[in-house]
């Protein structure tokens, strides 16, 4: 079973000017495309727009009834461990080795290095170690 972890966000009560974008209407849709944007590229999944009333005080003892306009957002928890089926493979399949011929095992052999392309890889990591060391001092 997935399970999600929800996001709720003020929706904008201002219109956002944009390339193209007249009217007040316009103004308003875009910026709740601008706000729907941020939140689908940061992994975020728009669910619902919700009406919710929120009690506020008025004046020293009063209190009043207001109601929010608010975005649900979500998306699926990073931790879902039942998500998580790892799948044991097969072993490879040995081939057989014919009667009487020996494998070569490449990693016994002795390969030479070449000096001198060791020396020049190595050259660059070293200037880089003494500006390192230099800049700690």
């Amino acid at each position: 079973m997935t399970t999600y972890h929800y996001k709720v966000i003020p929706a904008p009560t201002r219109g956002l000017r944009g390339k193209g974008v007249k009217g007040a209407e316009g103004k308003f849709a875009h910026a709740l495309e601008q706000v729907m944007n941020e939140m689908g590229t940061a992994g975020w999944e728009y669910q619902r727009a919700e009406t919710l009333p929120c009690e506020e005080r008025s004046g020293l003892t009063s209190k009043t009834t207001t109601f929010r306009n608010v975005l649900v957002f979500r998306r699926p928890s990073g931790t879902d461990i039942d998500a998580f089926a790892p799948k044991l493979l097969d072993a490879p399949e040995r081939e057989a080795e014919p009667d009487g011929i020996e494998l070569e095992n490449p990693e016994a052999e002795d390969y030479e290095v070449d000096e001198k392309a060791e020396r020049n890889l190595n050259d660059p990591l070293k200037m880089r170690a003494d500006q390192l060391a230099r800049t700690s001092e």
